[in-house]
């Protein structure tokens, strides 16, 4: 690995407000955000005047913002939905994301409401084709995630997605705790796709009573420093997003980030990434 490893916290799983997320990432000493929702609200639903003031906070407090989540493809939109609800958000996000200086937008690639798996496949491709398109013409760059969609589960649908929409403008997230809930070994995936991956999301959980418990990184089943053994073998150089779900559970619509528990999990890290990488983590 070449350089110092970068650190972030995607915001909201430490505090609903961005003053509370500006001061979680500041103790741990990152000074790197992942943006996904201020007050609970989705970055491309702020009021533009909320978010002028929001992106002014953010320069003013030194805070590099390394990404943002978007809903589009997520498990609220399926592939029989309303494609303008996508490009729409892309359009807004672009915009914002200038103003933020970043370039990385989260994506996924759709559940499959209801169609077989051939039309969704086709769906999900001919969408995110299009997506990437225009992410290309604006400088954005859609990462796309280990998690909900046609691709989301499965290495080789994700290397057929950016292997065959071939742009420069989509290449892929990973999670390393998705795989708990969804059923798949952590690492096996990552060695197929790390080629590709251009942003990393940093969690671990365990199933307990048919349920899956999320707990801090190294004390789960998802192997997280294997993980970052191999991104690092690989020579990742792209960020580690920090994304608990200890306190809060997005997919659930419940709890709410707590800068206690995301501290705890912010230094869990730290100590993976002791054994795990060469240098220590970057602040």
């Amino acid at each position: 690995m070449s350089g110092d490893v970068r650190l972030a916290g995607i915001g909201d799983e430490a505090a609903p407000d961005l003053a509370g997320q500006l001061a979680a990432v500041a103790e741990l000493g990152w000074h790197r955000l992942e943006l996904r929702t201020i007050d609970r609200t989705p970055i491309a639903r702020l009021p533009e005047h909320d978010f002028r003031r929001a992106a002014e906070h953010l320069r003013t407090s030194g805070t590099t913002v390394v990404a943002v989540a978007s809903k589009i493809g997520d498990w609220s939109r399926p592939a029989t939905g309303d494609f303008s609800l996508d490009t729409r958000e892309l359009d807004v996000l672009a915009a914002r994301c200038d103003a933020l200086g970043t370039r990385l937008v989260r994506v996924m690639s759709y559940p499959s409401g209801g169609l077989d798996e051939p039309e969704w496949g086709s769906r999900a491709r001919v969408r995110l084709r299009e997506l990437a398109r225009r992410a290309e013409d604006r400088g954005l760059v859609l990462v796309h995630e280990n998690c909900a969609g046609w691709a989301g589960d499965r290495a080789d649908r994700m290397l057929d997605l950016v292997t065959g929409i071939d742009s420069p403008a989509l290449r892929l997230l990973f999670d390393t705790g998705n795989g708990v809930p969804h059923g798949y070994p952590a690492p096996p995936m990552l060695r197929a796709i790390v080629p590709y991956v251009a942003h990393v999301h940093v969690k671990d959980a365990t199933r307990a009573a048919g349920d899956t418990v999320y707990v801090p990184p190294g004390e789960g089943d998802a192997d997280v420093g294997e993980c970052l053994r191999l991104l690092f073998e690989h020579g990742y150089d792209g960020v580690l997003s920090l994304e608990p779900h200890v306190a809060l559970h997005p997919h659930a619509a419940s709890g709410q980030g707590e800068p206690a528990t995301f501290l705890d999990c912010g230094h869990a890290l730290e100590r993976l990434l002791a054994d795990a990488a060469p240098k220590a983590p970057s602040r």
